[in-house]
């Protein structure tokens, strides 16, 4: 009898793992702001193309990337790409050769920023 319930009790087990969607265990792949303000639109373009996808803040309950937080990255394959960001000070940046990895978190930082304009 205890042989038959420990062969239920893995069966069960097995289909609850594969029930379980896989996506359920993915990382998110995520922009990290470490400039001093607050982000209020973030584009990406593949390196050098000048090809810039959607406002990634967007995918933001506020739309906007504070100084030190996090920013979900949605709909972007791995690569390199160019950053395009304004920010609330009114000032727009593109931060060039940028990788971006699956599950993984990228930043830019505020010594990082050269092509800048207002």
């Amino acid at each position: 009898m205890a042989k038959a319930t420990a062969l239920i009790a893995s069966i069960l087990v097995c289909v609850i793992l594969v029930c379980v969607p896989t996506g359920a265990f993915a990382k998110d792949t995520q922009f990290w702001n470490l400039t001093a303000n607050t982000i209020t639109s973030l584009q990406l373009s593949p390196a050098g193309k000048n090809q810039w996808g959607s406002n990634q803040t967007d995918n933001d309950r506020d739309h906007t990337v504070d100084h030190d937080e996090r920013l979900k990255i949605t709909d972007t394959t791995p690569g390199i790409y160019d950053v395009k960001f304004v920010d609330k000070s009114g000032r727009t940046c593109v931060v060039s050769n940028i990788q971006v990895k699956a599950g993984s978190i990228f930043s830019i930082e505020e010594k990082n920023l050269t092509g800048c304009s207002r």
